[in-house]
């Protein structure tokens, strides 16, 4: 079973973080125990990169990316009914999955239209460079909020099967839904932002929140 750390007195707060960076600095401060250690901070795009590049920058660490995809529900994009890693893992929401009544084919478009995209952001966030070798490492992956949990999940499977020697969830703000279903696959998660009710949002952690472009990712992957 992991452990949860949060900052208590974020519980159920909106608009706590000036910006992504802020809330990079924020999840610095709670894991500076692992400054210069050499574990990889593996951000999820778009919003996990520049808050773990800030945290990787803060803690001296290594940064780099983890592609994962939500699998998007054909009729509604800001929603999904699981998620699949660059290297094929593949999650499903089941009770979701069935309460929506898709077929087999449709199940299968929808997950083919997730590795084209994952595929086409490879291609231009990564080139030929190669994902690193995790065997032995620490491994904090982040993202800018967990809602249902299930992108973060497959890329908690994704490193489990790199012989890591520790994984490590760090987020800004999450639903308790997430950070329930998360929790019991890691060996630490930090969310600073907890929130339970019917209805959670990422960006209401945030004072400043915007939609980043593919051109805004490759800017901080260069500059790292």
């Amino acid at each position: 079973m992991g452990k949860v750390i949060e900052d208590i007195a974020l519980r159920n707060r909106t608009f706590i973080f000036r910006d992504r960076a802020h809330a990079g600095e924020a999840l610095a401060e709670k894991l500076k125990g692992y400054k210069s250690s050499g574990a990889w901070v593996l951000a999820i795009p778009a919003g996990g990169v520049p808050v773990g590049f800030i945290l990787s920058k803060k803690l001296k660490l290594h940064f780099d990316i983890i592609l994962v995809r939500k699998i998007h529900i054909p009729w509604n994009r800001e929603a999904g009914f699981g998620a699949i890693s660059w290297d094929g893992v593949a999650l499903f929401n089941e009770p979701l999955l069935q309460s929506l009544d898709l077929t087999e084919g449709e199940v299968n478009r929808c997950i083919a239209d997730e590795k084209e995209n994952i595929i086409k952001r490879m291609r231009l966030f990564r080139g030929d460079k190669s994902f690193p070798d995790l065997r032995g490492k620490t491994v904090i992956l982040v993202d800018d909020g967990m809602a249902s949990g299930f992108s973060m999940l497959a890329a908690i499977e994704s490193v489990k099967r790199r012989d890591v020697k520790e994984i490590v969830v760090a987020v800004p703000t999450g639903s308790e839904n997430a950070v329930n279903l998360v929790e019991p696959h890691v060996d630490k998660l930090v969310c600073l932002n907890i929130r339970s009710g019917p209805i959670f949002a990422v960006a209401d952690a945030y004072k400043a929140w915007r939609d980043l472009r593919e051109e805004d990712i490759m800017a901080i992957l260069k500059g790292n």
